[in-house]
């Protein structure tokens, strides 16, 4: 499908004034970096903001302008699909602090060099804040729905109850209220590893040349967290690669090992290593509870929204029991809420990927 039979833009747009962030900082100037599918309406009535995750992008649907891979839901997004293009108005948004577009420490500061670490710490509630003043920008008062997975759905979380009566309907998928002790201590692997880069050089290290062995490392990591134990031994085993017998020595062995460096080495041609530190740095500063007093029911006091929230049997990064304390605290508020668990083998990557039963829970609630 084309960018035109999807009615497809890739846009940036400068908010009108500073942008107010939790940590007490305001940003002077805001870019934000978007694209949009399907045709909006003459009420503006049929808007879906999805939110992207961590190592996402807003390039849902179009080809991706450093890898040329497809867009990362590409499979769920477009006409006549799951979240139907004929029908709604996409909005997806590169994240505040990210790197394709929107302001982050990549971005030239008022003096005119990159922030690099002057840029000042945010939280996901800061990278909605910027897409709600897109969505002013823009026009657009109340959304159809919100959707979100992972560091999406932290993302959707926030817009709930943060701006309660900017949507009609909340979709949040394979994610949490707020980052465990064991979330945190992955994402500090991750930039520890990046700090230890000697290119790394304080975060002021110059474009194309960055700590891109740091970066891989904390990518493997992370990726590790993303897969299932049941789909690596299916995917992998203990095979080796491209060998009859072991080499007794620490070249890659494995087709695990050989995978993890893949990821990591390619995941370096398309992130910035300073917006893996702020961004990780968001979401383990996430926590939906503890910014309305300590009770999560309390964050949706005021919710006008319908609730799905979608969780993976075989998710150990955010699992099923982190999305029931969130519908617990949803039906405590009053709000009406519906929650699956699905059966799935690819851990919390199974948002991403072929899963049947999703597409099916997210059609019917979209459409309802």
């Amino acid at each position: 499908m084309n960018g035109n039979a999807l009615n497809l833009v890739n846009q940036t747009l400068v908010l009108p004034g500073a942008l107010p962030l939790d940590g007490g900082q305001s940003l002077p100037r805001v870019e934000v970096a978007y694209e949009t599918i399907g045709t909006l309406n003459a009420d503006k009535s049929n808007v879906i903001l999805l939110f992207h995750a961590l190592t996402m992008d807003q390039h849902v649907v179009s080809t991706h302008p450093r890898t040329g891979k497809p867009g990362w839901w590409s499979k769920s997004v477009g006409p006549g699909k799951v979240i139907d293009t004929d029908r709604y108005y996409v909005i997806c948004a590169n994240v505040l602090g990210g790197c394709m577009g929107s302001t982050g420490p990549a971005s030239l500061a008022d003096d005119g060099k990159p922030w690099g670490m002057r840029f000042p710490v945010i939280t996901i509630r800061d990278m909605v804040r910027a897409q709600v003043a897109l969505l002013d920008a823009m026009g657009i008062a109340q959304l159809h729905a919100v959707i979100g997975g992972s560091m999406g759905g932290m993302q959707a979380l926030s817009f709930a109850a943060n701006w309660p009566q900017r949507t009609r309907a909340v979709l949040v998928i394979a994610s949490t209220a707020r980052h465990s002790a064991q979330n945190i201590a992955f994402h500090e692997v991750g930039r520890q590893a990046i700090m230890a880069d000697p290119k790394w050089q304080d975060g002021d290290y110059p474009a194309g040349k960055g700590p891109d062995d740091g970066l891989a490392v904390a990518r493997m990591a992370a990726h590790i967290t993303y897969l299932s134990e049941a789909g690596l031994t299916e995917k992998f085993g203990r095979r080796l690669q491209d060998r009859v017998e072991k080499t007794f020595g620490f070249d890659a062995d494995f087709q695990v090992e050989s995978y993890l460096r893949h990821q990591g080495l390619s995941f370096t041609d398309r992130f910035d290593a300073n917006s893996y530190l702020y961004i990780t740095r968001a979401m383990d500063y996430f926590d939906l509870a503890e910014e309305h007093g300590g009770k999560l029911a309390e964050a949706f006091a005021g919710a006008k929204a319908r609730f799905c929230l979608i969780s993976f049997d075989t998710d150990w990064l955010y699992p099923t029991t982190e999305s029931r304390i969130i519908a617990h605290a949803l039906n405590a508020a009053g709000a009406p809420v519906s929650f699956v668990e699905l059966s799935a083998p690819f851990g919390h990557d199974s948002f991403l990927l072929d899963v049947p039963a999703q597409d099916r829970v997210i059609a019917g609630f979209l459409n309802q």
